[in-house]
């Protein structure tokens, strides 16, 4: 008997085998289309877009390119998670480090390598060089007009060099001017600020005499002392920060800045947060309310002030920040304590993270309580006409001196607060 044979399998159970096969390589593709086609994620409603990102600055003066603002309160943020972290490297155009090492140490100084990062600023000797060299030029040409004030001049000096000539309202706002440029010396962050010399104004002197017909039309008094502020180019702004100004806005208290906020930030992010740790501390230390806090203090009538430029503050084409026009610190700012610093003193316990010299020439002046005669001394050497301006009053000194005390304290709770977590 045969046994009957078994057809062989047609053409179209073939094909619906191949198929089959590949359904899972159609699946995949379509997946990644339809992921590819959703929206990007945003913030959650009422959250601020900028806080978990770093944005850019709005070009200023010919600066290319757009983007969101940069704000500090960004740079303070922490990412809301790991998944984050890619789109937000993708938006600021940059990577973190390979080696993944702390940013700070010891939980409250910003790290030795980090600090190297920091652009140089004003050097040492550079500055030395152009302040005697200013002091024996003479003054070419007055010009009005990006200086500040309307009564300030922009000047051409007979090397070729240009300065800022400020002529204050009254005479403590270019004492506060010189003594701000000379406490930073002793604070060791006088790189960050312009040089600067005093000038007395004499028509008939060596200095003057080119100028002697510009004089007559500035209505500048014979005899008044001047400042003379290195002329630089090609700075652009620095925009403050819109969440932050709207926490402070609101009467929350602002967090402060730990090593536990930095994960993930790019090396330029860290560096420029490095000044801004200095900045805050400088001003708080002079009083200076025409900074940050003329901006913070304006939000009460005008809420999008924090996304303007920051008042006396700009940024030198290597990043390196430039604390600009500092008249209103110690003096001037001494007598109106009352009014700033319900804005000063929130803007220094934003920061829990220092420059390790910075911490330790507190500390000195802490124990040694010689904030004021530091300053004196240094004065003194350095500027030739620190008398006709004179030096701190008593009841001054003593408020620099608790100013100190207040941030050797503060600087004392941070790293309590740091051992503990």
């Amino acid at each position: 008997m045969k046994r009957a044979r078994r057809a062989a399998p047609g053409p179209l159970p073939v094909l619906g085998l191949l198929l089959l096969g590949a359904l899972p390589g159609l699946w995949t593709v379509l997946l990644r289309r339809e992921a590819a086609a959703l929206p990007e994620p945003h913030p959650p409603a009422g959250q601020s877009p900028g806080r978990w990102g770093w944005g850019r600055s709005p070009p200023v003066r010919g600066e290319s390119g757009g983007g969101g603002q940069k704000t500090f309160r960004t740079l303070l943020a922490v990412p809301p998670a790991a998944t984050d972290r890619e789109e937000r490297l993708a938006v600021t155009d940059s990577q973190p480090p390979a080696d993944a090492a702390s940013p700070v140490e010891r939980g409250i100084f910003w790290s030795r390598e980090l600090e190297e990062q920091v652009p140089p600023g004003f050097a040492a000797e550079e500055a030395a060089a152009w302040l005697a060299a200013a002091r024996a030029a003479r003054v070419a040409s007055l010009e009005r007009g990006g200086c500040g004030r309307s009564s300030n001049r922009l000047a051409r000096l007979s090397d070729g060099s240009r300065a800022c000539v400020r002529y204050g309202i009254n005479p403590e706002q270019i004492q506060g001017e010189a003594l701000s440029y000379h406490l930073a010396g002793v604070l060791g962050m006088q790189e960050r600020l312009p040089p600067m010399a005093l000038a007395l104004v004499e028509a008939r002197g060596r200095q003057w005499e080119p100028v002697r017909e510009e004089l007559r039309g500035s209505h500048w008094a014979e005899g008044a002392v001047v400042s003379l502020t290195r002329w630089v180019d090609n700075l652009t702004a620095v925009v403050a920060p819109a969440p932050w100004g709207a926490e402070a806005g609101a009467g929350r208290r602002l967090q402060p800045l730990s090593a536990g906020e930095l994960v993930g930030l790019s090396p330029s992010q860290l560096v420029e947060l490095v000044q801004w740790s200095d900045l805050i501390l400088f001003d708080y230390l002079t009083a200076n309310f025409d900074r940050l806090v003329s901006n913070l203090f304006s939000l009460q009538w005008d809420p999008r002030v924090m996304r303007r430029a920051t008042s006396n503050l700009l940024r030198a084409p290597d990043g390196g920040l430039v604390f600009m026009d500092n008249e209103a610190g110690l003096v001037h700012g001494y007598r109106l304590l009352s009014m700033w610093d319900p804005y000063n003193e929130p803007l220094l316990r934003s920061v829990c993270v220092f420059r390790e010299g910075t911490a330790r020439r507190v500390a000195e002046l802490h124990r040694r309580r010689s904030a004021a005669a530091e300053l004196r001394r240094r004065y003194r050497a350095r500027e030739p006409l620190w008398a006709r301006l004179g030096f701190l009053s008593e009841r001054q000194a003593e408020l620099l001196q608790a100013r100190v005390d207040f941030v050797h304290r503060h600087i004392a709770h941070c790293r309590a607060q740091a051992a503990v977590l």
